[in-house]
Protein backbone atom coordinates (compact mmCIF):
# COMPACT_ATOMS: atom_id res chain seq x y z
CA UNK A 1 0.00 0.00 0.00
CA UNK A 2 2.03 3.09 -1.23
CA UNK A 3 1.74 6.52 1.37
CA UNK A 4 -0.67 9.16 0.71
CA UNK A 5 0.55 12.28 0.00
CA UNK A 6 0.18 14.18 3.50
CA UNK A 7 3.82 14.70 4.30
CA UNK A 8 4.32 16.72 0.89
CA UNK A 9 1.31 18.99 1.34
CA UNK A 10 2.40 19.82 5.11
CA UNK A 11 5.87 20.38 3.94
CA UNK A 12 4.56 22.65 1.39
CA UNK A 13 2.13 24.23 3.77
CA UNK A 14 4.74 24.41 6.19
CA UNK A 15 7.19 26.56 3.66
CA UNK A 16 4.18 28.86 2.90
CA UNK A 17 3.57 29.54 6.08
CA UNK A 18 7.03 30.23 7.15
CA UNK A 19 7.29 32.61 3.65
CA UNK A 20 4.63 34.46 5.26
CA UNK A 21 3.87 34.38 8.47
CA UNK A 22 5.99 36.93 11.07
CA UNK A 23 9.31 36.05 13.07
CA UNK A 24 7.15 36.78 15.73
CA UNK A 25 4.27 34.68 15.16
CA UNK A 26 6.36 31.71 14.18
CA UNK A 27 8.04 31.58 17.62
CA UNK A 28 5.33 32.02 19.70
CA UNK A 29 3.44 29.11 17.86
CA UNK A 30 7.14 27.00 18.47
CA UNK A 31 7.11 28.66 21.97
CA UNK A 32 3.81 26.92 22.87
CA UNK A 33 4.82 23.95 21.67
CA UNK A 34 7.50 23.46 23.62
CA UNK A 35 5.79 24.97 26.52
CA UNK A 36 3.05 21.98 25.57
CA UNK A 37 5.94 19.22 25.61
CA UNK A 38 7.46 20.29 28.92
CA UNK A 39 4.04 20.12 30.46
CA UNK A 40 1.97 17.05 31.70
CA UNK A 41 -0.95 18.20 29.51
CA UNK A 42 -1.86 16.07 26.42
CA UNK A 43 0.28 12.96 26.82
CA UNK A 44 -2.64 10.51 26.16
CA UNK A 45 -2.98 7.26 27.06
CA UNK A 46 -0.78 4.18 26.51
CA UNK A 47 -0.54 1.00 25.03
CA UNK A 48 -2.27 -2.05 26.53
CA UNK A 49 -4.81 0.26 28.23
CA UNK A 50 -8.38 0.22 28.34
CA UNK A 51 -9.93 2.67 25.87
CA UNK A 52 -12.76 4.71 27.33
CA UNK A 53 -15.93 4.49 25.91
CA UNK A 54 -18.14 7.03 24.55
CA UNK A 55 -20.93 8.42 23.06
CA UNK A 56 -20.39 11.55 20.50
CA UNK A 57 -23.26 12.76 18.50
CA UNK A 58 -22.16 12.52 14.45
CA UNK A 59 -21.98 15.64 11.78
CA UNK A 60 -26.52 15.18 12.08
CA UNK A 61 -26.52 14.91 15.43
CA UNK A 62 -27.05 10.93 15.81
CA UNK A 63 -25.27 9.33 18.71
CA UNK A 64 -22.01 7.19 17.85
CA UNK A 65 -20.69 4.62 20.94
CA UNK A 66 -17.68 3.26 20.91
CA UNK A 67 -18.44 0.06 22.20
CA UNK A 68 -20.80 -0.46 19.10
CA UNK A 69 -18.74 -0.01 16.38
CA UNK A 70 -16.18 -2.14 18.34
CA UNK A 71 -18.49 -5.01 18.24
CA UNK A 72 -17.88 -5.01 14.41
CA UNK A 73 -14.28 -4.89 14.18
CA UNK A 74 -10.83 -2.71 16.07
CA UNK A 75 -11.36 0.83 15.14
CA UNK A 76 -9.31 3.65 14.32
CA UNK A 77 -9.69 6.55 16.56
CA UNK A 78 -8.35 9.78 15.94
CA UNK A 79 -9.13 13.12 17.92
CA UNK A 80 -8.16 16.58 15.48
CA UNK A 81 -7.96 20.00 16.72
CA UNK A 82 -10.65 20.99 14.13
CA UNK A 83 -12.08 21.76 10.86
CA UNK A 84 -9.78 25.37 10.48
CA UNK A 85 -6.72 23.40 11.10
CA UNK A 86 -5.17 22.91 7.71
CA UNK A 87 -3.10 20.04 9.13
CA UNK A 88 -5.89 18.27 10.19
CA UNK A 89 -7.41 18.60 7.10
CA UNK A 90 -4.74 17.31 5.11
CA UNK A 91 -4.64 14.20 7.78
CA UNK A 92 -8.53 13.88 7.49
CA UNK A 93 -8.65 13.36 3.32
CA UNK A 94 -5.47 11.51 3.47
CA UNK A 95 -7.32 8.64 5.83
CA UNK A 96 -10.50 9.50 3.23
CA UNK A 97 -8.09 7.75 0.64
CA UNK A 98 -7.31 4.48 2.39
CA UNK A 99 -10.94 3.69 3.73
CA UNK A 100 -11.14 0.59 1.42
CA UNK A 101 -8.14 -0.40 2.77
CA UNK A 102 -9.58 0.09 6.36
CA UNK A 103 -12.91 -0.98 5.58
CA UNK A 104 -10.99 -4.51 4.37
CA UNK A 105 -9.38 -4.93 7.20
CA UNK A 106 -12.80 -5.37 8.70
CA UNK A 107 -11.90 -1.74 10.45
CA UNK A 108 -13.77 1.56 11.12
CA UNK A 109 -12.08 4.80 11.44
CA UNK A 110 -13.53 7.55 13.70
CA UNK A 111 -12.86 11.45 13.86
CA UNK A 112 -13.09 13.35 16.81
CA UNK A 113 -12.59 16.89 18.15
CA UNK A 114 -14.20 19.89 20.11
CA UNK A 115 -15.95 21.47 17.35
CA UNK A 116 -19.94 22.32 17.32
CA UNK A 117 -22.06 19.10 15.25
CA UNK A 118 -22.50 21.83 12.50
CA UNK A 119 -19.15 22.83 12.21
CA UNK A 120 -18.28 18.57 12.00
CA UNK A 121 -21.06 18.58 9.31
CA UNK A 122 -18.72 21.23 7.30
CA UNK A 123 -15.61 19.68 7.60
CA UNK A 124 -16.94 16.09 6.58
CA UNK A 125 -19.07 17.86 3.47
CA UNK A 126 -15.61 19.78 2.59
CA UNK A 127 -13.10 16.73 2.74
CA UNK A 128 -16.28 14.49 1.26
CA UNK A 129 -15.49 12.02 4.68
CA UNK A 130 -17.15 8.79 4.78
CA UNK A 131 -16.47 7.90 7.88
CA UNK A 132 -17.60 8.49 11.49
CA UNK A 133 -16.94 12.33 12.35
CA UNK A 134 -18.02 13.28 15.79
CA UNK A 135 -18.37 16.12 18.30
CA UNK A 136 -16.55 15.93 21.83
CA UNK A 137 -18.06 19.54 22.70
CA UNK A 138 -15.75 21.00 26.12
CA UNK A 139 -13.85 17.90 25.24
CA UNK A 140 -15.08 15.41 27.88
CA UNK A 141 -13.88 12.44 25.97
CA UNK A 142 -10.56 13.88 25.01
CA UNK A 143 -10.06 14.65 28.66
CA UNK A 144 -10.95 10.85 29.37
CA UNK A 145 -8.09 10.15 26.69
CA UNK A 146 -5.35 12.71 28.41
CA UNK A 147 -5.34 14.46 25.47
CA UNK A 148 -7.18 18.35 26.17
CA UNK A 149 -4.82 21.13 26.70
CA UNK A 150 -5.37 25.37 27.31
CA UNK A 151 -4.37 27.50 24.49
CA UNK A 152 -1.81 30.30 26.69
CA UNK A 153 -3.48 33.70 26.14
CA UNK A 154 -0.67 35.07 23.46
CA UNK A 155 -1.38 32.09 21.29
CA UNK A 156 -5.12 32.89 22.05
CA UNK A 157 -4.44 36.77 19.96
CA UNK A 158 -2.63 34.91 17.12
CA UNK A 159 -5.70 32.66 16.91
CA UNK A 160 -7.96 36.16 17.00
CA UNK A 161 -6.02 37.74 15.07
CA UNK A 162 -5.64 35.31 11.96
CA UNK A 163 -9.50 34.86 12.21
CA UNK A 164 -9.77 31.74 14.08
CA UNK A 165 -13.05 31.82 15.85
CA UNK A 166 -12.56 28.61 18.11
CA UNK A 167 -15.50 30.15 20.32
CA UNK A 168 -17.55 30.11 17.67
CA UNK A 169 -16.47 26.81 16.15
CA UNK A 170 -16.66 25.00 19.49
CA UNK A 171 -19.72 26.75 20.98
CA UNK A 172 -17.44 27.53 23.94
CA UNK A 173 -15.09 30.11 25.31
CA UNK A 174 -12.68 27.48 27.08
CA UNK A 175 -9.80 27.76 24.28
CA UNK A 176 -9.18 23.73 25.17
CA UNK A 177 -7.93 21.67 22.13
CA UNK A 178 -7.16 18.16 22.00
CA UNK A 179 -3.27 17.19 21.08
CA UNK A 180 -3.33 15.38 17.72
CA UNK A 181 -3.48 11.54 18.55
CA UNK A 182 -4.27 8.75 16.29
CA UNK A 183 -5.35 4.94 18.24
CA UNK A 184 -5.81 1.30 17.17
CA UNK A 185 -8.33 -0.33 19.55
CA UNK A 186 -8.67 -3.98 19.57
CA UNK A 187 -12.30 -5.43 20.11
CA UNK A 188 -11.82 -6.34 23.74
CA UNK A 189 -11.36 -2.14 23.82
CA UNK A 190 -7.47 -2.37 24.37
CA UNK A 191 -5.14 0.25 22.88
CA UNK A 192 -2.72 -1.55 20.81
CA UNK A 193 -0.71 1.54 18.52
CA UNK A 194 -0.67 4.84 19.69
CA UNK A 195 0.98 8.22 18.62
CA UNK A 196 0.53 11.09 20.23
CA UNK A 197 2.49 14.63 19.91
CA UNK A 198 2.12 18.13 20.99
CA UNK A 199 3.21 19.81 17.50
CA UNK A 200 0.50 19.38 15.94
CA UNK A 201 2.87 19.24 12.69
CA UNK A 202 4.03 15.65 13.86
CA UNK A 203 1.62 13.01 12.53
CA UNK A 204 1.75 9.55 11.87
CA UNK A 205 1.54 8.31 7.70
CA UNK A 206 -1.87 7.13 7.81
CA UNK A 207 -0.52 4.47 5.72
CA UNK A 208 1.34 3.39 8.81
CA UNK A 209 -1.58 2.96 10.93
CA UNK A 210 -3.43 0.72 8.27
CA UNK A 211 -0.30 -1.20 8.14
CA UNK A 212 -0.49 -1.99 11.96
CA UNK A 213 -4.04 -2.38 11.75
CA UNK A 214 -3.71 -5.22 9.37
CA UNK A 215 -0.67 -7.12 11.50
CA UNK A 216 -2.96 -6.76 14.38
Amino acid sequence: MAATNMQEQYNEYISKFKQNASQEVQDKMRKAINELERSDDGKGIRVGEKAPNFTLPDATGKGVTLEDVLKNGPVILTFYRGGWCPYCNMELRAYQQLMEDIESAGAELIAVSPQTPDASLSTKEKNELDYFVLSDEENKVADEYKLVYKLPPYLVDIYKEKGLDLEKANDSDSWTLPVSATYIIKQDGTIAYEYTKADYKDRVEPSEVVEKLKSL
